[in-house]
């Protein structure tokens, strides 16, 4: 099993489409990866040879790519930035709601979380 990153790439997938379980690696940048590595996209990666393996990890190590630890790091230092400038992208993310202008009214529940039930008010009892 291939090891890359911190991640362990499932075996009977394509190449291409293995490389898109570490955080940061699309399928676009997985493919300039094994273009660049000289690596057959059609393979499946349990069937990849050491010095594939390595060639890759090294082309991902090299700086170009930002992967897993570090753009998670990055991602949350961006938005914790926002927050601490009060600005209103900041003010949404602090609040849990969406921060690019989708309507909440309706939907948005990904966002909210799921609905919460409204507390019903005392009945009147007839006599």
């Amino acid at each position: 099993m291939a090891r890359i990153g911190g991640v362990d790439l499932p075996k009977k997938k394509r190449v291409e489409y293995a490389l898109t379980y570490i955080y940061g690696v699309g399928l676009t940048s997985s493919r300039r990866i094994l273009n660049t590595a000289g690596i057959d996209l059609s393979i499946r990666s349990e069937s990849l040879t050491d010095d594939q393996v390595a060639s890759i990890r090294t082309l991902l190590e090299s700086g170009a790519y930002k992967i897993e630890g570090d753009l998670r790091r990055e991602t949350q230092s961006n938005l914790k930035r926002l927050m601490d400038l009060g600005c209103y992208r900041g003010l949404r993310h602090r609040k849990g709601l969406p921060a690019r202008g989708q309507r909440t009214r309706t939907n948005a529940r990904t966002r909210k979380g799921p609905v919460k039930q409204a507390v019903a008010g005392k009945k009147m009892v007839k006599k």
